[in-house]
């Protein structure tokens, strides 16, 4: 596959994995996983003809290590994200101080009064640095970074976790542990 074929599959293996298996007719395990050569044909049924070498390539390369393969490599699952119910079996961690929130600036109001809501997902996403939190933030637009006092929420009784790919997840944050950047603040 070229890189054009990878890109369009690693995208519809996101559809699927973590929203609708149906698509590949595909189940999903009550952890996330399904089994890889099941997966392939439904991939070339919905017309995504994926070869295991182009899966491999596809779980190995992504930017955003969204996907892992079972130490069999028999199985595959996304490590999060996902809006239909499964339990990733992910132990409380204590994060770091600080994580990060990448978003834009139409979002912001909402979000400083409401603070950070899972939304069609199951947790709040936060990245452990500045870059990652920008990079995803400018998937809509002019990127805002908003800093999350992880280590205070997590002191007064959130629950952490840490996906395989370095994702902390979160029920919610709510918005007296955030922080937007000076002159981002839309409460001021």
């Amino acid at each position: 596959m070229n890189g054009k074929e990878l890109t369009r599959a690693s995208r519809f293996l996101s559809r699927v994995l973590r929203h609708d298996p149906g698509l590949a007719g595909i189940r999903l395990d009550e952890r996330g996983w399904t089994d890889v050569d099941s997966l392939l044909r439904g991939c070339r049924r919905a017309g995504v003809a994926l070869t295991r070498a182009a899966l491999e390539e596809i779980v190995a390369t992504n930017d955003k290590k969204r996907f892992a393969l079972s130490p069999d490599g028999a199985r595959v699952r996304a490590h999060q994200g996902h809006s239909v119910r499964v339990d990733l079996d992910l132990e409380p961690t204590r994060p770091p101080r600080l994580l990060h929130h990448g978003t834009t600036g139409r979002f912001l109001t909402a979000i400083m009064a409401e603070g950070l809501r899972p939304m069609r997902r199951h947790d709040v996403h936060l990245s452990p640095d500045e870059a990652t939190a920008r990079r995803v933030g400018s998937r809509r637009g002019a990127p805002v970074v908003l800093t999350v006092d992880a280590g205070r929420m997590h002191d007064d009784g959130h629950v952490f976790r840490v996906t395989g790919n370095g994702v902390w997840l979160v029920a919610a944050v709510p918005p007296a542990y955030l922080d937007a950047p000076t002159g981002q603040d839309s409460r001021a």
